[in-house]
C-alpha cells in the first residue's frame, strides 16, 4: 500500500494522483489534507511516515507547493528517506541509488503529466543495492548519531 498526504498547496496534485491510482487499481491510503483550506505540512508528513515506519505502507508520496518543506519534515522520521523529485531521472536515481521510500512532489514545480510519470517511475524502479546499500546504511548510522568521519 502507498501512503499519501499533502498540505493545502499540494491538495490538487494529490487528487490527480489519486485518480491515476483509482484507474489502475493501485492501493493507497489518503492521510489528508482533504481540501485547499490552509493546512500545516508537517502534520501530514508525520502521518505518512508513521504508516511507513509501522509497516502499514510500503512507501509514501507527499505533496506541497514545492515538495521541499514536506520532505524536510518527512526526513526527520527515523528510517525515512524522502526525496523531492522534479524530473524522471531524479525519480529513477533516488530509487536505484538511495532506496528512497517517500516521493515528494511540488504542485507549483511539476505539471500533472510530469507528476504522473515521476510517480510511475518511482513506484516501478528497484533499489540496486551493492555499493549503494553501504551508503544507505551510513544514512541510518547518522540517524543513530554515529560519526562517520
Amino acid at each position: 500500500m502507498i501512503a499519501i498526504g499533502c498540505d493545502h498547496g499540494g491538495y490538487r496534485l494529490k487528487e490527480q494522483i489519486k485518480a491515476y491510482f483509482d484507474k489502475r487499481d493501485i492501493e493507497y491510503y489518503d492521510y489528508g489534507c482533504y481540501s485547499e483550506e490552509a493546512a500545516d505540512y508537517p502534520v501530514y508528513a508525520v502521518k505518512v511516515t508513521e504508516a511507513i515506519v509501522k509497516e502499514e505502507a510500503g512507501c509514501g508520496i507527499l505533496f506541497c507547493t514545492t515538495g521541499i518543506g514536506i520532505s524536510m519534515a518527512a526526513n526527520k522520521a527515523k528510517g525515512i528517506r524522502a526525496a523531492v523529485c522534479t524530473n524522471e531521472y531524479c525519480a529513477e536515481m533516488t530509487r536505484r541509488h538511495n532506496d528512497a521510500n517517500v516521493l515528494c512532489l511540488g504542485a507549483a514545480v511539476v505539471s500533472e503529466a510530469e507528476a504522473l510519470k515521476i510517480t510511475e517511475i518511482f513506484l516501478n524502479t528497484e533499489f540496486e543495492g551493492g555499493k549503494h546499500l553501504r551508503r544507505v546504511q551510513q544514512i541510518a548510522q547518522i540517524e543513530e548519531g554515529v560519526n562517520l568521519s
